[in-house]
């Protein structure tokens, strides 16, 4: 088993949660995305996407950091991440389908706007225009143009940062009808949704849910308590560590503002 990933992307925290939970240790490959590694054309190969995580699992590449976690608990299944009951797999299957429902997008899109555009600003021009101009899409393309320029003041800025909002006072609410988000245990649930917490934790932004959604913070101590979570825990990289805690404690008030008129 290989797995192609990056140390602090969400995605591959996902995967790493669900690999040491099951106490799988794969031969690792870290890619550096700032270098455009994920885009070289032996990546390409496996993930035509360009995009990390990838597994490889019996010489077959599998994409997609939600197809993985579910392929691993299928092909390893103990510990069980998936409920018994078909009523609190669908539940449990509506956590899993978020990230690629917009949340991941908003979480991007936060956290370049208040940490990672400052890496870009330090490249020089040609360089910014080169990892732009490797982006598939025109309107990511465009999007990242914008963000690197304007911060928090692009104009997708303030709709993600409320998606991101809105996701955890929904996250708030279940957790005041059950410990975990699919129910009474720890699930594929808990595992998408994680990383997507932890990042805000890391920006500075544990405040929104100081007021009225303390849930999230007490289900967040419960989950970095695991065993599993040296899969975030044993990767974490101090100098971004270091950038979106500065960034996101001198951003709160424009943010605070933006979330006020939601």
């Amino acid at each position: 088993m290989e797995l192609y990933h990056n140390n602090m992307s969400v995605c591959a925290q996902k995967v790493r949660l669900v690999l040491r939970e099951k106490q799988l240790y794969p031969i690792e490959h870290h890619l550096n995305l700032r270098a455009g590694e994920a885009t070289r054309p032996e990546y390409l190969a496996l993930n035509p996407n360009g995009v990390v995580p990838t597994l490889v699992d019996q010489g077959v590449p599998i994409l997609e950091s939600t197809v993985i976690c579910e392929y691993l608990d299928e092909q390893y299944p103990q510990p069980a991440l998936r409920p018994q009951s078909a009523l609190q797999r669908a539940a449990m299957r509506l956590w899993t389908l978020r990230p690629d429902a917009g949340l991941h997008q908003a979480c991007g899109i936060s956290t370049f706007a208040i940490a990672f555009r400052y890496q870009m600003l330090a490249l020089p021009a040609e360089e910014i225009e080169r990892q732009i101009a490797a982006k598939p899409s025109p309107t990511v393309r465009e999007n990242l143009r914008q963000t690197i320029a304007l911060g928090l003041e692009a104009p997708q800025v303030a709709a993600a940062l409320r998606s991101y909002d809105h996701t955890i006072g929904q996250i708030a609410r279940q957790l005041e009808i059950s410990r975990w988000l699919a129910g009474d245990a720890y699930t594929l649930a808990d595992v998408a949704m994680l990383p997507y917490v932890c990042r805000l934790q890391h920006l500075a932004m544990s405040w929104i849910w100081d007021d009225g959604r303390a849930a999230v913070g007490a289900w967040l101590t419960r989950c970095q308590a695991r065993a599993n979570f040296s899969g975030i825990a044993d990767y974490l990289d101090a100098h971004y560590l270091q950038l979106m805690r500065e960034r996101g404690a001198e951003s709160r008030p424009v943010i605070a503002s933006i979330l006020e008129e939601r």
